[in-house]
């Protein structure tokens, strides 16, 4: 009878302690308030961009705050700033001109552009009257049944800046931007595919074709005819649907070629994927039937892989070369372009030249496994190409664009474990290394040649500081120390001029707002430019995010994260905790600094939980080479152990953490990791949500999953090459699934095909698991204007399991709906 009472005292405990623990429901109203659309009116201008004039070092730029739009001019030499013109004065002026009324807070100036004059503007303003389409006759033309003949009249205004005077001129059909024409430096020549086949047209007929595309007088000539479909001189219709394809067949389609400076010549790849395999989507919602999408897609370890080729055309000998360049099997061509200038306008005309002179380019060759690259000049003068620089590793190899100076070249290499830069002699022969020590270069911002001198980003060199910060630096390409031009604990961004004498810095963390200062060459602030305007957001109750730090499974190495808590935070109230993870290799998913996008962070937090984001060994490029390739090899289980380290970190520190209660969500490679980190550590994560997931790598693209887990060349002893690859999948974990999980899928995702996705499901379903699995009609891979849908049903999922909101949500998603635009 004892041992009743004291079964039943302690039932009666159990029971009492389990009846007691809060149920809390989930706060709708709070992420509500801070969504894209109520963000857009909250959120205005973050950074200054600054358009650079091409006579001076001044620049001009647009600033939106919550008292509206204004415009800059910024002269560096004689540290001034001020305004283009007066918005109030302008308005006036506009509205006597077009009739409507118009007032400076909340003036538009549509495609503003500075002139070539630099001191006259032209901008265009709508009107509310009715006009008749400017091309109503060719639409009609091409659809009897259209209707709608109105449009709202726009004018065109010239306004110059000195004399403060407006003049409106013609409002002329802006010109096309035909995206087939690769046009030539000297606008004498036009390149482009038709019928798979590689065309030339001179300006004259381009012109012709600028007014109308279908003008039979436009002469057009053939320069080669062994063109066909997946071995073409051109880009395909890559996302058009089999029946898109056929109706576009004839198009002129873009050509890759980079012109020589002199628009003789030019260079290009042609790759044949006539043996590479298909792959498929549905586009289930299309009317009035359902159409197919065949597209290529090699896949990892594959035989059949796209084959890459080097063409040469001189027009003085109106002749194609195909380059004798073969070195390694399935190998990968990279031609490099010459960098266009920082004061390039928007409408500006962009040649694409190659790297190199007259008598040369540079293009670097590739490695199927990655292990191997050859920087390689072409001599046009011998026919014959030169290898300059040799790249080996028993990893994969990333590089960047080599940079020219004179006959010196600028090279990045992570050959002693850091990415630096070095300097070579056109030989090939190696100078002196530039950079060194244990941090990380990420890319060569400017060249400034004249003064011999490197300005370069780098990050993790500033002792003290999250080492994923960046700075700008410069170092001499005569040897020397290395100078921090923008010194401070934030993250920067930077927009530097042609001649490096001056540039706009950028800074913020996380937690701090946003703040635009112009410097000079050696870092010295010229003067204050902008502070962002949070004040409406700060209104609305956010508050920042909490950056930290904590070590990795290995309890060495130091990891970053940042956690967001719920605007109503309650510190003696248990919270769940949910990571949102992506694995990398190629970056994390840790903010660095102050952001607009806050759906899988600052918002899913407001429902009711802590919300970190952290990185992990093998997640990221910007720290060392070590670093980097920690999961090379074990693409499945690399990162899992760190997410896991962090939980039982973050809750010994913090109390109201409720380790009990541990969700995860990620998109792509994080819906891959999700689910993944349920599988391995069930009792540790008990609540997925897995987006987009690439679930089984061995059914990813080839690049990807070859660099990063690595494929085997086999060699025989017949000299013949093939390729292994193996690694582990989701699927093979099945089994393992105890808590809830939510699978999600674009049904024409043609990045990480569906399949990825439905197998999980059908493994889950051959283990006898209960799960959910959303699919959204129409969407590709990051899911386009069903994203805010996507975020409640998450959301909803999230709230019912691990704050144990059993409530059903109303069938309408009311907080959704509140932000669509009221029908007229």
């Amino acid at each position: 009878m004892r041992r009743i009472l004291l079964a039943f005292g302690f039932f009666l405990a159990f029971a009492t302690s389990h009846a007691q623990e809060p149920v809390y429901s989930g706060n709708y109203e709070l992420a509500s308030r801070f969504s894209p659309e109520k963000l857009k009116k909250m959120i205005f201008s973050t950074s200054v961009n600054p358009h650079w004039m091409k006579k001076s070092d001044r620049f001009w730029y647009e600033y939106e705050t919550s008292e509206g739009k204004r415009w800059y001019v910024v002269d560096p030499v004689r540290r001034s700033k001020s305004e283009m013109f007066d918005r109030d004065k302008l308005a006036a002026e506009i509205t006597r001109a077009v009739k409507d009324p118009f007032d400076g807070q909340h003036l538009k100036l549509d495609d503003l552009k500075l002139m070539d004059d630099e001191n006259t503007i032209r901008f265009k303003v709508k009107s509310t009257a009715d006009v008749l389409k400017s091309d109503w006759a060719e639409i009609k033309e091409k659809n009897k049944n259209s209707k709608d003949s109105l449009e709202k009249k726009v004018h065109t205004f010239l306004y110059n800046i000195s004399t403060q005077q407006l003049t409106e001129i013609e409002t002329e059909k802006d010109p096309k931007r035909l995206s087939w024409a690769n046009i030539s430096p000297d606008s004498s020549k036009v390149v482009y595919m038709k019928n798979y086949n590689l065309y030339w047209m001179d300006k004259e007929n381009f012109l012709k074709a600028v007014k109308d595309e279908k003008d039979s007088t436009i002469v057009e000539n053939q320069l080669t005819e062994d063109g066909e479909k997946d071995y073409e001189y051109g880009w395909g219709g890559r996302g058009d649907d089999n029946v898109e394809e056929e109706k576009s067949k004839d198009d002129r389609k873009r050509a890759g070629v980079l012109w020589s400076s002199d628009s003789k010549q030019f260079v290009m790849t042609r790759t044949d994927q006539r043996d590479v395999k298909d792959l498929w989507v549905i586009h289930n919602t299309r009317n009035p039937r359902p159409t197919l999408e065949t597209y290529k897609y090699a896949m990892p370890g594959e035989k059949e892989q796209p084959q890459t080729e080097l063409l040469h055309f001189s027009f003085d000998q109106m002749e194609m070369k195909k380059l004798p360049i073969s070195t390694f099997k399935d190998q990968t061509v990279s031609l490099w372009s010459t960098t266009p200038p920082a004061n390039t306008r928007d409408d500006d005309f962009r040649p694409a030249t190659w790297l190199g002179n007259l008598n040369e380019f540079y293009f670097a060759i590739t490695s199927r496994d990655l292990k191997k690259v050859d920087v390689v000049r072409w001599n046009l003068a011998s026919n014959q190409k030169e290898v300059v620089i040799e790249e080996r590793s028993n990893t994969y190899i990333d590089f960047e664009k080599l940079e020219l100076v004179g006959n010196e070249l600028i090279w990045w290499s992570e050959r002693d474990g850091w990415g630096h830069f070095y300097l070579y002699g056109k030989d090939g022969t190696l100078k002196r290394q530039l950079t060194s020590g244990p941090y990380h270069t990420a890319g060569a911002a400017r060249v400034d040649a004249k003064n011999r001198k490197l300005y370069f980003v780098a990050n993790g060199r500033e002792k003290g500081e999250d080492p994923y910060y960046e700075h700008l630096y410069s170092v001499s390409l005569d040897g020397g120390a290395v100078s921090l031009l923008n010194a401070g604990d934030f993250n920067h961004d930077i927009d530097i001029n042609d001649n490096a004498s001056f540039f706009v810095n950028t800074y913020s963390r996380v937690n701090t707002t946003p703040v635009s200062v112009l410097k000079d060459r050696n870092g010295n602030k010229v003067m204050d430019l902008e502070t962002a305007d949070l004040s409406q957001l700060f209104a609305a109750g956010y508050q920042f995010p909490e950056p930290f730090k904590f070590k990795a499974d290995d309890g060495i190495t130091d990891l970053y994260g940042v956690m967001y808590k719920p605007f109503d935070f309650d510190s003696t109230r248990k919270y769940p905790i949910i990571e949102y993870v992506y694995p990398g290799p190629q970056t994390e998913a840790v903010n660095k600094s102050f952001g607009r996008s806050m759906d899988r962070t600052d918002r899913l937090a407001q429902f009711g939980f802590v919300v970190v984001t952290l990185g992990n060994r093998g997640g990221h490029p910007a720290r060392s080479k070590w670093y980097h390739n920690y999961g090379y090899g074990n693409l499945r289980d690399y990162g899992l152990a760190d997410k896991k380290a962090a939980v039982e970190q973050l809750a010994d520190r913090h109390d109201f953490i409720d380790r009990s209660k541990v969700g995860i969500h990620g998109h792509s490679g994080g819906g891959f990791m999700s689910t993944a980190a349920m599988l391995v550590y069930p009792d540790v994560f008990k609540v997925a949500v897995s987006s987009a997931g690439n679930h089984e790598n061995n059914i990813y693209n080839r690049w990807w999953s070859e660099k990063h887990h690595g494929v085997k060349e086999q060699i025989s002893p017949k000299g013949d090459t093939t390729f292994v690859y193996q690694i582990e999948k989701n699927p093979d974990l099945a089994k393992n699934l105890k808590g809830h999980l939510m699978l999600s899928t674009g049904d024409v995702d043609n990045n990480v095909h569906p399949a990825g996705t439905i197998r999980m499901a059908n493994a889950l379903i051959k283990a006898g698991k209960r799960f959910e699995f959303v699919i959204l009609p129409g969407q590709r891979h990051g899911y386009g204007d069903m994203t805010e849908y996507f975020f409640w049903k998450m959301g909803d999922y999230f709230v019912r399991h691990l704050l144990g909101d059993n409530t059903p949500p109303p069938v309408d998603m009311i907080e959704m709906q509140r932000d669509k635009p009221k029908d007229k």
